[in-house]
């Protein structure tokens, strides 16, 4: 975590007089390992986690190279900002001003007088794009726990089980199988719900016939796994089967074009434009796929406007998807890193078509 911390201040070349304010709870963990409540304050001559008491002993044993400011009710963080940019003769401030509220960003303005205040640009979310070794490895394990789970469920699903149902067995599976936490609110979609990407699982029961989307993921060590499958509860339609195959044939050429020095935009272009000729265009409305990490999405994403040029070791989700609405939908999804002559996909169970 330190070097991660000395890297923000090489990038943005801070002066001994400039700090970084940082708020949002992902960056904080990504440059001190903090998981607590609170700001952290970095400096070429101090680092700081601002926080109550609640969190004092847990940031001392999660972040030790940063020193731990205290909070009060005679002593609100603002107040402890002011004093430390008095102590190190700070008078530069970058802060985040898309995450920072409006109210927030006005009560520090009152408290830290005379100082000057500039965004930080995004530059952490800059330095979490491409993975080290360990974050790498924390997102295998979760991508790991995620597709065994999936698997495991294939002998679970039956005829009368609920979306909500599912959706609660995924997450108890993965729980119980080592994950730490689910990464982002689990999709299950059956049957005509299917055309809803980010459906929200129902009490509707499912039935022979159905394709059901499962949209999900473990999160292990602060970082996240995302993967989805759509399968059939017996015999689909002839119209299903073919949307299958054709959004399975579009994850398929899109993934193989992933590598170090594509343009984000044209990865994408490969899978719409496949969907698109084979009769369904405009029924693949979102993006190809996003990056992800410590957050489920993160930068560079494939989409139709991103021109982004992907780089060894960044993440991305290969998620094609053709919605009907009132028929259902199919959606895949592989998460990806990105190496220089291809990528290695970290989501293992088989890509063709499950019929339980």
């Amino acid at each position: 975590m330190t070097q991660r911390a000395t890297r923000l201040i090489e990038a943005m070349k801070l002066d001994a007089h400039e700090a970084v304010l940082i708020h949002d709870p992902s960056n904080m963990f990504y440059l001190s390992g903090y998981t607590g409540e609170g700001m952290v304050l970095i400096a070429q001559k101090v680092w700081a986690i601002i926080t109550d008491f609640r969190y004092t002993e847990q940031a001392q044993k999660q972040a030790p190279v940063f020193s731990v400011e205290a909070t009060s009710k005679d002593r609100r963080a603002e107040t402890v900002v002011a004093e430390l940019c008095h102590e190190f003769h700070l008078d530069k401030l970058y802060y985040e001003d898309n995450y920072v509220t409006v109210r927030g960003f006005e009560s520090l303005k009152k408290t830290v007088p005379g100082m000057e205040w500039k965004s930080v640009a995004g530059e952490p979310q800059r330095l979490r794009e491409v993975k080290d070794d360990v974050e790498l490895d924390l997102i295998r394990k979760a991508c790991k726990i995620t597709g065994e789970a999936f698997e495991r469920m294939l002998g679970v699903i039956k005829e009368g089980m609920t979306e909500k149902e599912i959706a609660l067995r995924l997450e108890y599976d993965m729980l119980q199988n080592g994950a730490d936490g689910i990464a982002f609110s689990t999709i299950v979609a059956a049957g005509a719900n299917g055309s809803l990407p980010h459906a929200i699982p129902s009490d509707y029961q499912v039935r022979k016939g159905d394709m059901i989307t499962m949209d999900f993921g473990a999160k292990c060590g602060g970082y996240c796994a995302d993967m989805t499958r759509t399968i059939a509860l017996g015999q689909p339609s002839d119209e299903m089967i073919r949307v299958y195959e054709t959004v399975l044939e579009a994850q398929k050429r899109s993934q193989d074009a992933v590598r170090a020095g594509r343009i984000c935009r044209e990865v994408d272009a490969i899978a719409r434009d496949y969907i698109d000729q084979n009769g369904y265009a405009g029924r693949f409305g979102h993006g190809l796929g996003h990056s992800l990490g410590i957050d489920v999405h993160e930068m560079p994403s494939l989409n139709q406007s991103c021109s982004a040029v992907l780089e060894e070791n960044q993440l991305v989700t290969v998620e094609p998807g053709i919605y009907l609405p009132g028929v259902g939908g199919v959606r895949i999804e592989n998460t990806v890193i990105v190496r220089k002559d291809g990528c290695e996909a970290l989501t293992l169970p088989s890509r063709e078509l499950i019929i339980l």
